[in-house]
């Protein structure tokens, strides 16, 4: 995005030098590390910190880049001390009780900060072993390991915490806390600390590679400076950001939503013209009537249950005239799924289905499972239609399977089947409102059949369906 690489490049010109002014007034950065020196002799003096070894002087060959001539290059070990945290001992376990006594894990380090979200504690003999282990307030954490070169600094709330082993604390002498965050969350610092990582097993930042790591180090003043223009930029760098993710969403989004206007569009009529020379659609639920009667007649289907008479409550838009609300159980034989027994699945037999698993954007996947006594079968140029767990969920068959009690299949008589395939892709909703059940959602055979759409002449059902084959090929080209 956009945002993300002005941060890079922001911070990257704020730790060269070339987002604040130099002003002569500043005191010398000389002054800066002569009083840094003295406080750490001080504190060595009085037993509060070691000694440190000497750091290696920084060669030419190391210098990434110039910096304005009031301000030094330095390893971060020279201005700061960096202390490792600890692990709870073996056996001892984290809780959520409060206690106390609060432990800070590297999932809690987010966003240049430390979130209370989730707060674990450690009790107090575990405390008692690891009290020397803490972080403050006025330092900055460093991740260490799993998750390195997490940078932030730690609110009150946390101050005084223990600190996880796979976390740093950098504690600061006169530098300014929010700049040395800034400082080292820039690309510059982010790739030392890259190329100085262990990558052999976990990955690893060694204390002693994090000493050694050089960093630019402007005046006292300027560090203020640099952290007031950062604050201000990166504020509006930050609400850029909220704004390309937002779009970023619709983006995504948008084909979704223009799929469904546009199927939402075909079955009330509004996506192709209606023509005097279609055919009466009377004609074809005649022909849909005739030949379940002739199915019953040679015994290959049951005779249906009359369906209620649609009411003019239930209809939900108005249709073109030529067009007529049916029940889909007067328009297509229902089928529904029914598990084998179980010793009867394994690698014999046919392809077994028992719910959406395999289902495809429009042609259902193959199974790795097969039945040797089907108990119920879906054949090819039918619908399948996912019916418990989730419900609603289509895709066409273009074989013969065995199906399970997820699913039922949809033969279409005498009509297009990819108009109804579209048709019950939309209905989706409609069946999870209609569906019941308490462990997951199911829908039955009546549901189905009741359920009410819009039939139209066979002649402009084929006319739906090359348009919206052509449209929703083209809003799948739109997808990010």
């Amino acid at each position: 995005m956009l945002a993300d690489k002005l941060r890079k490049s922001v911070l990257q010109s704020a730790i060269q030098g070339k987002l604040t002014e130099q002003l002569a007034t500043d005191d010398k950065v000389e002054d800066l590390l002569q009083a840094i020196k003295e406080e750490k002799e001080l504190l060595i003096k009085e037993k509060k910190i070691k000694k440190q070894k000497t750091l290696p002087e920084i060669t030419e060959e190391e210098i990434p880049f110039e910096i304005p001539e009031n301000w030094k290059w330095v390893r971060l070990g020279e201005i700061t001390s960096i202390k490792g945290g600890k692990r709870i001992p073996v056996g001892k376990k984290l809780t959520t009780v409060n206690t106390g006594y609060k432990y800070i894990r590297v999932a809690d380090m987010k966003n240049g900060t430390v979130i209370d979200t989730d707060i674990h504690y450690i009790d107090e003999e575990i405390y008692k072993k690891i009290s020397s282990y803490t972080i403050s307030k006025n330092d900055v954490y460093i991740t260490c390991a799993g998750t390195i070169g997490r940078i932030g600094i730690v609110p009150d709330f946390f101050d005084g915490a223990n600190l996880t082993e796979n976390a740093d604390k950098i504690i600061l002498y006169f530098i300014n806390k929010l700049w040395l965050c800034y400082a080292l969350n820039s690309e510059a610092i982010q790739n030392q600390i890259r190329n100085v990582t262990t990558k052999v097993g976990q990955p690893k930042l060694a204390i002693k590679r994090i000493e050694n790591m050089i960093i630019p180090l402007p005046p006292l003043a300027e560090q203020k400076r640099i952290v007031e223009k950062l604050d201000n930029v990166l504020a509006n760098i930050d609400e850029l950001k909220a704004n390309e993710e937002k779009l970023s969403i619709l983006q995504k989004n948008f084909p979704d939503k223009l799929k469904k206007s546009i199927l939402q569009s075909a079955i009330q009529g509004k996506l192709t013209e209606q023509l005097a020379t279609d055919d009466n659609v009377e004609d074809l639920l005649q022909a849909i009537k005739e030949e379940k009667e002739r199915l019953i007649k040679e015994k290959k289907i049951k005779k249906q249950k009359p369906l209620p008479e649609i009411t003019e409550d239930e209809i939900p838009f108005a249709i073109p005239e030529n067009w007529k609300w049916v029940r889909l159980g007067e328009v297509i034989l229902l089928n529904m799924g029914q598990s084998p027994n179980s010793e009867d699945v394994g690698n014999d037999g046919i392809e077994f289905h028992q719910g959406k698993i395999y289902f495809t954007d429009e042609i259902i996947g193959f199974s790795d499972k097969y039945c040797s006594k089907p108990k119920k079968i879906s054949n090819a140029n039918e619908i399948l239609l996912s019916v418990r767990a989730p419900v609603g969920e289509v895709n066409l068959n273009n074989r013969e399977i065995c199906i399970g009690r997820g699913l039922a299949s949809i033969k279409i008589i005498n009509s297009e089947e990819r108009y109804f395939f579209y048709l019950l892709f939309y209905c989706k909703k409609i069946f999870e409102k209609k569906s019941t059940g308490t462990t997951f959602k199911a829908i039955s055979k009546d549901i189905i059949e009741n359920l009410l759409i819009p039939l139209p002449p066979l002649a402009e059902q084929k006319r739906i369906v090359e348009k919206l084959d052509k449209l929703l090929a083209d809003i799948e080209e739109l997808k990010i």
